[in-house]
Protein backbone atom coordinates (compact mmCIF):
# COMPACT_ATOMS: atom_id res chain seq x y z
CA UNK A 1 0.00 0.00 0.00
CA UNK A 2 1.39 3.15 -1.10
CA UNK A 3 2.45 5.59 1.80
CA UNK A 4 -0.03 8.80 2.40
CA UNK A 5 1.71 11.68 0.32
CA UNK A 6 2.47 15.40 1.75
CA UNK A 7 -0.25 17.16 0.81
CA UNK A 8 2.01 20.59 1.86
CA UNK A 9 4.02 20.59 -0.92
CA UNK A 10 3.40 24.42 -2.53
CA UNK A 11 6.38 25.41 -1.03
CA UNK A 12 8.52 22.42 -3.10
CA UNK A 13 9.46 22.45 -6.81
CA UNK A 14 6.72 20.17 -8.37
CA UNK A 15 7.66 17.34 -10.06
CA UNK A 16 6.53 15.11 -12.64
CA UNK A 17 5.90 12.09 -14.04
CA UNK A 18 5.16 11.48 -18.18
CA UNK A 19 3.70 8.74 -19.71
CA UNK A 20 3.84 7.51 -23.79
CA UNK A 21 1.62 5.34 -25.69
CA UNK A 22 3.77 4.33 -28.64
CA UNK A 23 2.72 1.67 -31.69
CA UNK A 24 5.27 1.57 -34.36
CA UNK A 25 6.88 5.37 -34.20
CA UNK A 26 10.58 4.34 -35.30
CA UNK A 27 10.36 7.37 -37.37
CA UNK A 28 9.10 10.16 -34.84
CA UNK A 29 10.28 9.08 -31.53
CA UNK A 30 14.03 9.29 -30.98
CA UNK A 31 12.81 13.33 -31.80
CA UNK A 32 10.80 12.90 -29.04
CA UNK A 33 13.02 11.59 -26.60
CA UNK A 34 15.65 14.31 -27.41
CA UNK A 35 13.10 16.66 -26.47
CA UNK A 36 12.48 15.52 -23.38
CA UNK A 37 16.44 14.94 -22.53
CA UNK A 38 16.66 18.07 -23.09
CA UNK A 39 14.38 19.57 -20.80
CA UNK A 40 15.67 22.38 -18.24
CA UNK A 41 13.54 20.25 -15.49
CA UNK A 42 13.08 16.33 -16.25
CA UNK A 43 10.63 13.80 -15.10
CA UNK A 44 11.21 11.73 -12.51
CA UNK A 45 10.40 8.91 -14.41
CA UNK A 46 9.16 7.93 -17.77
CA UNK A 47 7.05 5.32 -18.82
CA UNK A 48 6.94 4.67 -22.85
CA UNK A 49 4.79 1.72 -23.52
CA UNK A 50 5.23 0.25 -26.64
CA UNK A 51 1.54 -1.03 -27.53
CA UNK A 52 2.81 -4.10 -29.62
CA UNK A 53 4.96 -2.14 -31.87
CA UNK A 54 6.71 -4.46 -34.31
CA UNK A 55 9.20 -2.02 -35.91
CA UNK A 56 12.15 -0.77 -34.24
CA UNK A 57 10.52 1.17 -31.46
CA UNK A 58 11.60 -1.15 -28.43
CA UNK A 59 15.52 -1.09 -29.66
CA UNK A 60 14.92 2.58 -29.54
CA UNK A 61 13.56 3.26 -26.35
CA UNK A 62 15.65 0.04 -24.74
CA UNK A 63 18.75 2.32 -26.21
CA UNK A 64 17.66 5.00 -23.87
CA UNK A 65 16.68 3.41 -20.91
CA UNK A 66 20.07 1.47 -20.93
CA UNK A 67 21.38 5.31 -20.69
CA UNK A 68 19.06 6.70 -18.11
CA UNK A 69 17.50 4.80 -15.44
CA UNK A 70 14.14 6.94 -14.88
CA UNK A 71 13.27 6.40 -18.77
CA UNK A 72 11.43 2.26 -18.88
CA UNK A 73 10.03 0.47 -21.49
CA UNK A 74 6.72 -1.12 -20.81
CA UNK A 75 5.75 -3.93 -23.60
CA UNK A 76 2.12 -4.58 -24.19
CA UNK A 77 1.27 -7.67 -26.52
CA UNK A 78 0.92 -7.41 -30.22
CA UNK A 79 -2.11 -6.58 -31.66
CA UNK A 80 -3.39 -5.37 -35.74
CA UNK A 81 -5.73 -2.85 -34.93
CA UNK A 82 -4.78 0.74 -33.67
CA UNK A 83 -7.57 1.94 -31.47
CA UNK A 84 -7.71 4.71 -29.08
CA UNK A 85 -9.09 3.37 -26.55
CA UNK A 86 -5.52 1.39 -26.57
CA UNK A 87 -4.05 4.74 -25.95
CA UNK A 88 -6.09 4.54 -22.60
CA UNK A 89 -5.19 1.63 -21.46
CA UNK A 90 -1.30 2.15 -22.38
CA UNK A 91 -1.58 5.19 -20.36
CA UNK A 92 -3.81 3.62 -17.24
CA UNK A 93 -1.56 0.53 -16.99
CA UNK A 94 2.06 2.86 -16.66
CA UNK A 95 0.12 5.06 -14.08
CA UNK A 96 -0.35 1.69 -11.72
CA UNK A 97 3.04 1.12 -12.30
CA UNK A 98 3.44 4.82 -11.04
CA UNK A 99 1.53 4.89 -7.99
CA UNK A 100 3.13 4.68 -5.54
CA UNK A 101 5.86 7.18 -6.14
CA UNK A 102 5.94 10.86 -4.81
CA UNK A 103 4.96 13.57 -7.66
CA UNK A 104 2.40 16.59 -8.38
CA UNK A 105 1.89 15.93 -12.02
CA UNK A 106 1.54 13.23 -14.61
CA UNK A 107 1.94 13.86 -18.41
CA UNK A 108 0.69 12.00 -21.36
CA UNK A 109 2.73 13.11 -24.53
CA UNK A 110 2.57 11.35 -27.74
CA UNK A 111 5.60 9.73 -29.69
CA UNK A 112 5.71 12.46 -32.25
CA UNK A 113 5.70 16.06 -31.00
CA UNK A 114 8.85 18.02 -29.88
CA UNK A 115 8.95 21.06 -27.79
CA UNK A 116 11.79 23.64 -26.65
CA UNK A 117 14.08 23.36 -23.76
CA UNK A 118 12.21 25.23 -21.22
CA UNK A 119 8.75 23.84 -22.17
CA UNK A 120 7.70 21.32 -19.07
CA UNK A 121 8.89 24.42 -16.94
CA UNK A 122 7.16 26.87 -18.26
CA UNK A 123 3.70 24.53 -17.54
CA UNK A 124 5.28 23.15 -13.89
CA UNK A 125 5.35 26.95 -13.27
CA UNK A 126 1.58 27.41 -14.14
CA UNK A 127 1.15 24.75 -12.17
CA UNK A 128 2.32 26.43 -9.05
CA UNK A 129 1.00 29.87 -10.05
CA UNK A 130 -2.72 28.79 -10.27
CA UNK A 131 -4.12 26.56 -7.61
CA UNK A 132 -7.17 25.05 -9.23
CA UNK A 133 -5.02 23.86 -12.55
CA UNK A 134 -6.26 20.58 -13.02
CA UNK A 135 -4.74 20.03 -16.84
CA UNK A 136 -2.63 22.35 -19.25
CA UNK A 137 -0.78 22.04 -22.27
CA UNK A 138 -0.28 24.56 -24.98
CA UNK A 139 -1.31 24.76 -28.35
CA UNK A 140 0.55 23.52 -31.20
CA UNK A 141 1.40 23.23 -34.90
CA UNK A 142 2.26 21.02 -37.75
CA UNK A 143 4.87 21.05 -40.40
CA UNK A 144 2.66 19.76 -43.06
CA UNK A 145 -0.13 22.55 -42.98
CA UNK A 146 2.65 25.52 -43.24
CA UNK A 147 0.73 27.06 -40.06
CA UNK A 148 3.74 28.06 -38.12
CA UNK A 149 2.74 30.54 -35.86
CA UNK A 150 1.22 28.45 -33.04
CA UNK A 151 -0.04 31.11 -31.26
CA UNK A 152 -2.58 32.50 -34.15
CA UNK A 153 -5.92 31.12 -32.31
CA UNK A 154 -8.95 31.11 -34.81
CA UNK A 155 -12.17 32.66 -33.65
CA UNK A 156 -13.25 28.58 -32.78
CA UNK A 157 -10.33 27.73 -31.09
CA UNK A 158 -10.72 27.18 -26.82
CA UNK A 159 -7.64 27.92 -24.89
CA UNK A 160 -9.91 26.07 -21.96
CA UNK A 161 -9.26 22.76 -23.96
CA UNK A 162 -5.78 20.65 -23.79
CA UNK A 163 -4.64 19.01 -26.70
CA UNK A 164 -4.80 15.36 -26.45
CA UNK A 165 -1.26 14.84 -27.95
CA UNK A 166 0.10 16.61 -24.54
CA UNK A 167 -1.55 16.70 -21.22
CA UNK A 168 -0.15 17.49 -18.28
CA UNK A 169 -1.99 16.85 -15.21
CA UNK A 170 -2.83 17.55 -11.50
CA UNK A 171 -2.23 14.00 -9.97
CA UNK A 172 -5.13 14.66 -7.63
CA UNK A 173 -7.01 15.90 -10.77
CA UNK A 174 -6.33 12.77 -12.83
CA UNK A 175 -7.10 10.36 -9.96
CA UNK A 176 -10.37 12.31 -9.46
CA UNK A 177 -11.38 11.69 -13.08
CA UNK A 178 -10.68 8.42 -13.01
CA UNK A 179 -7.81 8.65 -15.50
CA UNK A 180 -8.82 8.18 -19.18
CA UNK A 181 -12.02 6.44 -20.11
CA UNK A 182 -10.80 3.91 -22.98
CA UNK A 183 -13.20 4.96 -25.62
CA UNK A 184 -12.75 3.33 -28.55
CA UNK A 185 -13.53 6.00 -31.56
CA UNK A 186 -11.17 8.76 -30.06
CA UNK A 187 -11.93 11.89 -27.92
CA UNK A 188 -10.15 10.10 -24.73
CA UNK A 189 -8.78 13.50 -24.16
CA UNK A 190 -11.41 15.68 -24.55
CA UNK A 191 -13.66 13.37 -21.90
CA UNK A 192 -10.89 14.03 -20.01
CA UNK A 193 -10.72 17.87 -20.18
CA UNK A 194 -14.45 18.19 -20.21
CA UNK A 195 -15.22 15.84 -16.97
CA UNK A 196 -12.36 18.08 -14.85
CA UNK A 197 -13.83 21.36 -16.11
CA UNK A 198 -17.37 19.71 -14.44
CA UNK A 199 -15.75 18.94 -11.58
CA UNK A 200 -14.65 21.87 -10.99
CA UNK A 201 -10.72 22.29 -12.36
CA UNK A 202 -9.62 24.83 -14.48
CA UNK A 203 -7.98 23.35 -17.52
CA UNK A 204 -6.11 26.02 -20.02
CA UNK A 205 -3.66 25.83 -22.91
CA UNK A 206 -0.93 28.40 -22.74
CA UNK A 207 -0.21 29.80 -25.66
CA UNK A 208 3.41 31.63 -24.33
CA UNK A 209 4.75 28.11 -25.59
CA UNK A 210 3.99 25.60 -28.58
CA UNK A 211 5.05 22.32 -29.17
CA UNK A 212 5.06 20.90 -32.61
CA UNK A 213 3.28 17.82 -34.04
CA UNK A 214 4.90 15.95 -36.28
CA UNK A 215 2.33 13.71 -37.92
CA UNK A 216 -1.05 15.49 -39.25
CA UNK A 217 -3.81 15.00 -36.25
CA UNK A 218 -5.91 12.46 -37.03
CA UNK A 219 -3.80 10.88 -40.48
CA UNK A 220 -1.95 7.60 -38.64
CA UNK A 221 -3.93 5.59 -40.64
CA UNK A 222 -6.47 7.69 -42.48
CA UNK A 223 -6.51 10.31 -44.97
CA UNK A 224 -7.59 13.91 -44.69
CA UNK A 225 -10.51 13.45 -45.63
CA UNK A 226 -11.71 10.48 -43.85
CA UNK A 227 -10.33 12.09 -40.63
CA UNK A 228 -12.57 15.06 -41.57
CA UNK A 229 -15.31 12.69 -41.79
CA UNK A 230 -14.42 11.20 -38.56
CA UNK A 231 -14.27 13.78 -36.40
CA UNK A 232 -17.69 15.14 -37.85
CA UNK A 233 -19.01 11.99 -36.45
CA UNK A 234 -16.71 12.34 -33.00
CA UNK A 235 -17.94 15.52 -32.69
CA UNK A 236 -22.03 13.89 -32.67
CA UNK A 237 -21.03 11.16 -30.59
CA UNK A 238 -19.67 13.37 -27.69
CA UNK A 239 -22.35 15.14 -27.77
CA UNK A 240 -21.84 19.07 -29.80
CA UNK A 241 -24.60 20.91 -30.31
CA UNK A 242 -25.48 20.71 -34.13
CA UNK A 243 -25.32 24.60 -34.74
CA UNK A 244 -21.81 24.85 -33.03
CA UNK A 245 -20.79 21.99 -35.07
CA UNK A 246 -22.77 23.44 -38.19
CA UNK A 247 -20.80 26.55 -37.78
CA UNK A 248 -17.50 24.93 -37.06
CA UNK A 249 -18.02 22.76 -40.38
CA UNK A 250 -18.45 26.09 -42.23
CA UNK A 251 -15.49 27.50 -40.50
CA UNK A 252 -13.41 24.68 -41.62
CA UNK A 253 -14.39 25.72 -45.47
CA UNK A 254 -12.19 28.34 -44.91
CA UNK A 255 -8.96 25.86 -44.45
CA UNK A 256 -7.21 23.05 -46.49
CA UNK A 257 -8.77 21.36 -48.24
CA UNK A 258 -10.83 24.58 -49.23
CA UNK A 259 -14.75 23.63 -49.04
CA UNK A 260 -14.44 20.13 -49.03
CA UNK A 261 -13.25 19.89 -45.94
CA UNK A 262 -15.66 21.52 -43.83
CA UNK A 263 -18.20 19.69 -45.57
CA UNK A 264 -16.68 16.04 -44.91
CA UNK A 265 -16.96 17.18 -41.21
CA UNK A 266 -20.21 18.53 -41.78
CA UNK A 267 -21.30 14.86 -43.23
CA UNK A 268 -19.70 13.26 -40.81
CA UNK A 269 -22.21 14.97 -37.84
CA UNK A 270 -25.06 14.07 -39.79
CA UNK A 271 -24.64 10.82 -40.71
CA UNK A 272 -23.71 10.12 -37.27
CA UNK A 273 -27.00 11.54 -36.41
CA UNK A 274 -29.24 9.76 -39.09
CA UNK A 275 -27.50 6.45 -37.87
CA UNK A 276 -28.31 7.89 -34.27
CA UNK A 277 -24.42 6.40 -33.23
CA UNK A 278 -23.86 5.53 -29.74
CA UNK A 279 -22.76 8.14 -27.69
CA UNK A 280 -20.35 6.80 -25.04
CA UNK A 281 -20.50 9.93 -22.40
CA UNK A 282 -23.49 10.34 -20.05
CA UNK A 283 -25.60 13.05 -19.98
CA UNK A 284 -24.19 15.35 -17.70
CA UNK A 285 -21.38 15.31 -19.26
CA UNK A 286 -23.22 16.05 -23.12
CA UNK A 287 -25.35 18.86 -21.40
CA UNK A 288 -21.82 20.20 -19.79
CA UNK A 289 -20.77 20.16 -23.25
CA UNK A 290 -23.63 21.64 -24.91
CA UNK A 291 -23.86 24.76 -22.22
CA UNK A 292 -20.58 25.72 -22.80
CA UNK A 293 -21.09 25.50 -26.41
CA UNK A 294 -23.62 27.92 -26.63
CA UNK A 295 -21.87 30.12 -23.98
CA UNK A 296 -19.03 30.75 -26.25
CA UNK A 297 -21.44 31.57 -29.37
CA UNK A 298 -22.99 33.94 -27.39
CA UNK A 299 -19.46 35.96 -26.62
CA UNK A 300 -18.61 35.41 -30.42
CA UNK A 301 -22.00 36.88 -31.30
CA UNK A 302 -21.33 39.47 -28.66
CA UNK A 303 -18.14 40.39 -29.87
CA UNK A 304 -19.02 40.45 -33.52
CA UNK A 305 -21.81 42.98 -32.55
CA UNK A 306 -18.91 45.02 -30.84
CA UNK A 307 -20.71 44.63 -27.63
CA UNK A 308 -17.66 42.75 -25.90
CA UNK A 309 -14.15 43.39 -25.78
CA UNK A 310 -11.96 40.74 -27.38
Amino acid sequence: MCEQRNLNRMSKPLTYVLITAARNEQALIDATIRSVLGQTIKPLRWIIVSDGSTDQTDALVTKYAYEHDWIELMRRPEHRDRQFAAKAHCVNAAYERLRCLEFDLIGNIDADITFDSDFFECLLGKFTMIENLGIAGTPYYEPQSHAADGNSIHTFSDLNHVSGQCQLFRRRCFEEIGGYAPIKGGAIDWVAVRTARMKGWKTQSFIEKVFVHHRKMGTAERGVLQARFHYGRKAYYVGGHPLWELLKGGFEMRQKPWIIGGLFFILGYLWAWVTRMPRPVSRELIAFHRAEQMARLHGIYLRILGLRAE
